[in-house]
């Protein structure tokens, strides 16, 4: 039987971008460890149905080939949500934004990505966009592992907890919204993730 090759999708968060750290940790641990692993960690548009459209894009530039896990983080996780809910591909969600659309409501106005200095406007059509892609009821709980810092500061990590009450969940007392101490997983992501 002829074996898929991998791909692992990281989606970054709000004003993120692959440069963050968790991403890095992904890819130099498959880098080193797992060089058979096709690491896609792309810059994310900052409109949600742009970002919808593109990993859309990605999925199917890739599905046919390879076998594809996601690691979402923040808003990156409510998007791997969505993908699972699409294609039925698992994912690691990291302090993943459960009700972004109500968090960003915040953030309308002017905003820069402080990694890409990328300047935009957030508006409330946006925030729409963001509801649309809400994946109300998990059907297949068993395709997330939820990796969860109760100290994050940007999300109520209790909402996490009961939206993916059904899936595998590793909740840490302290940490913070960019989850401490990532390079403890690795390993366990990619065995998880089945790549």
């Amino acid at each position: 039987m002829d074996k898929k090759p991998s791909l692992l999708l990281y989606i970054h968060g709000f004003n993120s971008s692959p440069q963050s750290h968790k991403a890095r940790v992904m890819q130099q641990f498959c880098q080193e460890h797992r060089p058979d692993i096709t690491v896609v960690a792309p810059q994310m548009p900052s409109f949600p149905k742009q970002a919808a459209r593109y990993l859309t894009d990605v999925i199917h530039r890739y599905e046919k080939t390879h076998r594809i896990g996601l690691i979402g983080s923040s808003l990156g996780g409510y998007l791997s949500t969505w993908l699972n809910a699409q294609y039925g591909f698992k994912a690691v969600l990291i302090n993943p934004a459960v009700k972004p659309y109500e968090l960003l409501v915040d953030f309308l106005g002017e905003q820069e990505n402080p990694y890409t200095y990328e300047r935009y406007t957030l508006e409330s059509r946006h925030i729409d966009e963001l509801k649309a892609l809400d994946v109300v009821v998990i059907h297949s709980p068993r395709d997330f592992w939820l990796l969860q810092q109760e100290d994050d500061e940007v999300l109520d990590y209790r909402q996490a907890v009961a939206k993916y009450s059904n899936s595998k969940q590793t909740v840490e007392a302290g940490g913070d919204h960019s989850f401490v101490n990532f390079e403890r997983y690795p390993e366990q992501i990619i065995h998880f993730l089945e790549l």
